[in-house]
């Protein structure tokens, strides 16, 4: 698998494709029209890859920018940012994956574009219901995950304990016993 899911819902997985937004040389998990079609398939939104091109690669950024910059604004307490509903709007009002049940069970396919309406559509749901209370933003300061803090007593910390929150509580391991030694 090339693509991480560790946030619990597909279009915070999708924001999170350009990874340590805030390091110098962020990771874009996006970087050809093949990798776009990858995470479709590895998602699980779709059984087959759409056949994206650069047309769609393009369209796929945006819409993953502005996922992105109304996760946030929610987080930051501000005002939406009207560009980017403009562009999840616009999004969401476009056609939906295809879901077809024959003897194997069912499939999903779709385009480019259909998937990305599933993606600005879960996108409205988050942000325009209660269930936006629980955005929380990975607490490893390089990790910009944005996830939904589904825990007990909400409490959650980290994007993925396997990832995050292994390598902080193993460095705060380290720091221990370095102090200690």
């Amino acid at each position: 698998m090339d693509h991480a899911f560790p946030c619990g819902t597909l279009s915070l997985d999708f924001a999170g494709t350009l990874r340590a937004r805030r390091n110098a040389a962020p990771a874009e998990m996006l970087g050809s029209p093949d990798r776009l079609d990858s995470w479709f398939v590895e998602s699980g939104m779709l059984d087959t890859a759409p056949g994206a091109d650069r047309v769609d690669l393009h369209l796929a950024v945006e819409v993953r920018e502005a996922i992105y910059a109304l996760v946030a604004a929610r987080l930051d307490g501000a005002r939406l940012p009207a560009s980017a509903v403009a562009v999840v709007n616009g999004h969401a009002a476009g056609p939906q994956i295809t879901l077809r049940l024959d003897g194997d069970g069912a499939t999903r396919t779709g385009s480019v574009a259909q998937g990305l309406t599933a993606l600005a559509r879960e996108t409205v749901e988050i942000l325009g219901g209660v269930v936006g209370a629980l955005l929380r933003e990975c607490s490893r300061p390089e990790c910009t995950q944005v996830y939904l803090d589904r825990s007990r007593g909400h409490r959650r910390e980290w994007c993925s304990m396997r990832t995050c929150g292994n390598r902080v509580k193993a460095a705060a391991y380290r720091a221990r016993v370095h102090a200690a030694g």
